[in-house]
C-alpha cells in the first residue's frame, strides 16, 4: 500500500540535469545501429536517428512537467468524505534497465480531507509520472505522493497492473507484475476510512 507520510510538499519530479535536443541524440542513435551490426546508411535506417530522437524525447517528457502547472488550480474545497476512485488509467512506461516499454492500468483512489482533485488530473499525474524511465515500484509511490502532496488526503491508495517487455521479449516467465494488489488496495483503503479522520 502506498500511502505516504510527511509534511514536505513536493509536487514536481526531479528533472533530469541535462536535456539535450532531439538532434543531439541522432548520432548516439546512429552508432548504436552501427554496433549492433546494421548500416545505418540503408534505406530503411536513413531516417531512424531522427525517429527515435524525437520518440525518446516524447516517453521521456514526464522530465520536464511540472505539476503545480499540470494541476492548474483544480484543486476545489470540498466537505466529501467519501472514497474518490479512478480506476484504469491506460499506463505506459519505459524499464529504467533495459529502456523497454511496460504498460497496463493504474487505479487511484483517495479518502478526501476537505479538499478534492479534478478527477482529470489524475490520470495525467499518472502519466506525467509514467512518462520517464522508470520502475514500477518507484511509479506506484511517485503518484501516491504527489496526490498526497496536492490535496494532503485522510488516505491514498495507488495501485499499478503492468506487463513488462523486459520480461516478456527476454524470455521471463513472469509476465505482469500488480504493486499493490486490487484487493490489498481495497483492503488498506477501507481501513483508512473505518478509522476516521486523523
Amino acid at each position: 500500500m502506498a500511502s505516504p507520510k510527511g509534511s514536505k510538499k513536493r509536487t514536481k519530479p526531479k528533472t533530469a540535469s541535462r536535456r539535450t535536443s532531439d538532434d543531439a541524440l541522432e548520432p548516439l542513435v546512429r552508432d548504436m545501429l552501427a554496433n549492433i551490426g546494421e548500416d545505418p546508411d540503408r534505406e530503411g535506417l536513413l531516417n531512424t536517428p531522427h525517429r527515435v530522437g524525437k520518440s525518446l524525447r516524447f516517453l521521456t517528457g514526464g522530465y520536464e512537467v511540472d505539476l503545480d502547472e499540470l494541476l492548474n488550480g483544480a484543486v476545489f474545497e470540498d466537505s466529501c468524505d467519501e472514497m474518490v476512485v479512478v480506476k484504469d488509467i491506460e499506463l505506459y512506461s519505459m524499464c529504467e534497465h533495459h529502456m523497454l516499454p511496460f504498460f497496463g492500468k493504474c487505479h487511484i483512489g483517495y479518502i478526501p480531507r476537505g479538499k478534492i482533485l479534478g478527477l482529470s488530473k489524475l490520470p495525467r499525474i499518472a502519466d506525467a509520472y509514467a512518462r520517464r524511465l522508470q520502475v514500477q515500484e518507484r511509479l506506484t509511490s511517485q503518484i501516491a505522493e504527489a496526490v498526497n502532496a496536492a490535496i494532503a488526503p485522510r488516505g491514498v491508495g495507488v495501485v499499478v497492473e503492468a506487463s513488462h517487455l523486459c520480461m516478456m521479449m527476454r524470455g521471463g516467465a513472469l509476465v505482469s507484475l500488480a504493486v499493490n494488489p486490487p484487493e490489498e488496495f481495497v483492503a488498506e483503503v477501507e481501513k483508512a476510512f473505518e478509522a476516521g479522520p486523523r
